[in-house]
């Protein structure tokens, strides 16, 4: 599959757009007149990019977004899976490990992602909002989970992991199984959207909570985000312990002393300069 020069120093993909300002990194998909569907390049380097601002300092948090009338409408069907016939097993589990080393590098990003969900929202578009950590959309961001309905499992790019963890079982069989659209105000319901908006205020309401994380704490909520996907698989007992620990380390971290002398102070906390 495709390969990319991306790293920490230099994040300059082109197959999406990329830019920072105050602390976030903005991913925006930028295919709309294929409903940003994704190719093997822009999959390699989302993949790529995502791990790269795992060290990347100037970057606190990510808005990943798309532009038009979709966030993501899967793998180009014409670009990836009409390519996809007649090769070699070898190459089929390639390309599906890049897919879910994508996922799995946003999950093991330690800073907050928010996905903006503006519009069609599918297939591998879909997976990518389960592994943001919140998710915003406009009215019209419908979302479907359809790999059975093109014949293979529900089970891609982590999603039988992710939707269970975010809407319960129940709702993420029904959602893996059927492959069904489901309307925004129904992805609420079932908490797999955080919050809903008009379609005009997406952008700026999506940007405002990533500015808003960015300015948190960040080993606070780097923590966070590795508790979240640690303790999904440990006992009671255990996470218990692994929590005591965390947070005394925590405790340790000049944000917390941070936070008490701006309370004492009456004062806007300042994390910036602990990072």
């Amino acid at each position: 599959m495709a390969a990319t020069s991306i790293t920490k120093d230099k994040i300059e993909p082109e197959h999406f757009d990329y830019s920072e300002e105050g602390g976030v990194a903005t991913i925006r998909l930028n295919r709309p007149d294929r409903l940003n569907a994704l190719t093997f390049d822009s999959y390699a380097e989302l993949r790529d990019t995502f791990k790269a601002l795992r060290d990347r300092r100037s970057v606190h948090s990510v808005l990943l977004i798309g532009t038009g009338r979709a966030f993501c409408s899967g793998g180009d069907v014409l670009d990836i899976i009409g390519r996809l016939f007649d090769v070699p097993e070898w190459r089929l589990v390639e390309f599906t490990r890049m897919t879910c080393d994508l996922i799995e590098n946003m999950r093991l990003l330690e800073k907050p992602i928010v996905a903006g969900l503006n519009g069609l929202t599918c297939g591998a578009g879909a997976v990518m909002a389960a592994a943001a950590d919140i998710r915003i959309a406009s009215k019209k961001a419908k979302i479907a989970y359809l790999f059975t309905q093109v014949g293979l499992s529900g089970a891609d790019m982590g999603a039988a992991w992710l939707l269970p963890r975010i809407v319960g079982l129940g709702h993420a069989s029904e959602l893996l199984m059927t492959g069904d659209f489901i309307s925004a105000d129904r992805a609420a319901e079932i908490g797999l959207y955080n919050h809903v908006t008009e379609e005009e205020d997406l952008e700026a309401e999506a940007l405002a909570m990533a500015q808003k994380l960015a300015k948190g704490p960040g080993m606070g909520l780097a923590i966070t985000k590795r508790m979240l996907n640690a303790e999904a698989s440990m006992t009671l007992g255990d996470a218990m312990q692994a929590e005591g620990w965390v947070q005394a380390e925590c405790m340790l971290h000049p944000d917390y002393k941070e936070a008490y002398d701006a309370f004492v102070e009456k004062r806007e906390k300042d994390f910036g300069a602990n990072r």
